[in-house]
């Protein structure tokens, strides 16, 4: 049986990914240290769109960093279970991300580049998501 090899890049772009995530990880938990007084610093806009973030969009933005950095140690280690950690990011970082360019005024509070960002995240996690399944269809992750 012989055995089956990865691209060049996988290990490269795996690690960024992963980088990637676990500076999402740092992201998250500054957040939710934010202490009363780190929020009345902002400016009252911002204010309001730290204090009115429900709990659910906290839990999809854990769920995303963590998932997407879980699903890359599974995609370094060559295992098929990162497809499944990946696409829990993948849907928890849509749910986040819609949430904060729908149904806040965060677009009025920082403008229209204010898309960027948001978008780059869902792109990112949707290719992880796909590097994930097609390594199994190909084998080279099980």
């Amino acid at each position: 049986m012989s055995k089956i090899t990865l691209p060049k890049w996988f290990y490269a772009v795996v690690s960024i990914a992963l980088l990637w995530n676990l500076m999402g990880i740092a992201n998250f938990f500054l957040q939710i240290n934010l202490t009363p007084e780190d929020i009345a610093a902002l400016p009252e806009a911002e204010q309001v769109l730290m204090n009115n973030t429900p709990l659910w969009s906290t839990i999809a933005f854990a769920l995303g960093v963590f998932g997407g950095s879980i699903g890359c140690v599974g995609l370094l280690m060559r295992k098929a279970w990162s497809m499944m950690a990946l696409l829990i990011s993948l849907v928890a970082v849509i749910a986040q991300m819609s949430y904060w360019l729908f149904f806040t005024t965060v677009v009025e509070v920082y403008g229209n580049s204010t898309y960027f960002m948001p978008m780059l995240v869902i792109i990112v996690a949707y290719l992880l998501f796909r590097l994930s399944n097609d390594g199994i269809k190909k084998g080279y992750l099980t």
